[in-house]
């Protein structure tokens, strides 16, 4: 029997897919190459945004109509706050005991009795999915740390996947270990990656230098995000210094009005984000520095978003993750006075949208002779550790790491030449 992985959320997703993945393979399914329908489905949500909802739905209506004999097996993050919603799955399940997928899959095919496993995530601890490999040999997630605590005002993550807790550290080494075997690149991901290791007395800074000091043969390290709050002196000074730690930084804004951040509950103002960011480019100037932005947030005026525009052009990002503010039931921003209306939500982002390709090419550009590595994605393409999409003249095989210098930047994309050894 085959089965199909769909993954419509965020690195953490990715990692949890792909464990989830193996599961299967040991239980004695097949990946299937996507001519054929799937027997077996298995789509992991997300619960971000509207969007993200609306696609989850939408993603299994697909499953259905595709295949209508197939087991379709639902996960994540909106399979945990609306499982109402997704009555036409076989199999449902929640934050928690992912780690159980295959089992139940195996289970459902024996004796076509539906699951639901959707609990309360008070005690819930961190859920270890073991994994050796991911598919596509390029880089590789390792999800270190769960759950967030911070309960913005616009967001239902901490309502979505509980609180925060930690992978112990010896298992992370041991884990690392593995993936550094097929790996030239490993990111750290978490929903709230900066607090890992709060349980165990240590911290993400930490946990960096045991991985960069137990598993000498990873070249690259990356973090998927991390809070403005939590890059602490230590972590900064790491960063810096350690050239197997790529120089990209995703540090989430959301807004560069500190009336519309306060409203959100962010935890810093737009001065306290932008002297953070000049104290790491005074170390290293070259840094990639990407963000998460909101528009339309409840509260954001046509002055708070000039405001926000000016802010953004003062940082001088290298891209920017743009979203509308989307509604979410039970969250503060819900029942908060000033919404704006959708269509200018849209508009905005829009905007935005607009200036991250301007970003990207300004700081692409600014790269223009600097030396790189390429971890090639395709023959003729991959990502440089500061997470540009570069293109190469030669063939290379995908996963490979390629020394070459930025030449040239054109209609949007970034070409680069093999460097000649020394």
């Amino acid at each position: 029997m085959k089965f199909e992985l769909i993954n419509l959320g965020c690195k953490v997703n990715a990692f949890e897919t792909e464990a989830v993945g193996q599961q299967l393979e040991r239980t004695g399914l097949v990946r299937a190459d996507g001519k054929e329908p799937a027997d077996v489905t298995v789509i992991f949500t997300c619960a971000v945004t509207n969007t993200a909802a609306a696609k989850s739905r939408k993603m299994i209506h697909r499953a259905r109509r595709k295949n209508p004999q197939a087991v379709i097996a639902v996960a994540g993050c909106y399979a945990q706050i609306e499982p109402e919603a997704l009555k036409e799955a076989d199999i449902l399940i929640g934050t928690a005991h992912k780690q159980y997928l295959g089992e139940y899959i195996s289970r459902y095919l024996n004796d076509h009795v539906s699951v639901r496993d959707v609990g309360n995530l008070k005690n819930v601890c961190f859920e270890p999915l073991p994994l050796d490999s991911f598919s596509q040999r390029t880089r590789a997630f390792l999800r270190i740390q769960d759950g967030c605590d911070q309960y913005c005002a616009y967001c239902v993550i901490p309502f979505a996947r509980g609180h925060e807790r930690s992978m112990d550290p010896d298992q992370v080494i041991a884990e690392v270990r593995k993936l550094s075997r097929y790996h030239k690149e490993l990111v750290l991901a978490g929903i709230h990656t900066g607090r890992y290791g709060r349980e165990y007395h240590m911290t993400l800074t930490d946990l960096l230098k045991r991985i960069l000091s137990e598993v000498s043969d990873l070249p690259r390290i990356r973090i998927s995000s991390i809070e403005v709050t939590e890059l602490s002196d230590e972590f900064v000074d790491l960063f810096c210094r350690e050239p197997r730690i790529a120089k990209h930084l995703h540090i989430p804004l959301q807004s560069g009005s500190d009336a519309v951040l306060k409203r959100m509950g962010r935890p810093y103002t737009a001065d306290e984000y932008y002297r953070k960011l000049e104290e790491i480019r005074s170390y290293v100037p070259d840094v990639s520095v990407s963000a998460d932005l909101m528009t339309g947030f409840p509260g954001e005026t046509d002055e708070r978003f000039a405001e926000t525009l000016s802010f953004l052009d003062r940082c001088r990002f290298s891209f920017l993750h743009v979203f509308p503010f989307s509604v979410r039931k039970g969250t503060a921003a819900e029942e908060m006075d000033g919404q704006v209306a959708p269509e200018i939500r849209k508009q905005r982002a829009a905007v935005c949208l607009k200036r991250s390709e301007a970003y990207y090419e300004a700081y692409a550009k600014s790269m223009i002779g600097r030396d790189v590595q390429v971890l090639m994605e395709t023959e003729h393409s991959g990502y440089t550790g500061e997470y540009l999409n570069v293109t190469l003249a030669g063939s290379y095989r995908q996963g490979e790491l390629i020394h070459a210098v930025i030449t040239e930047v054109k209609d949007g994309i970034v070409y680069a030449g093999e460097r000649e050894s020394a």
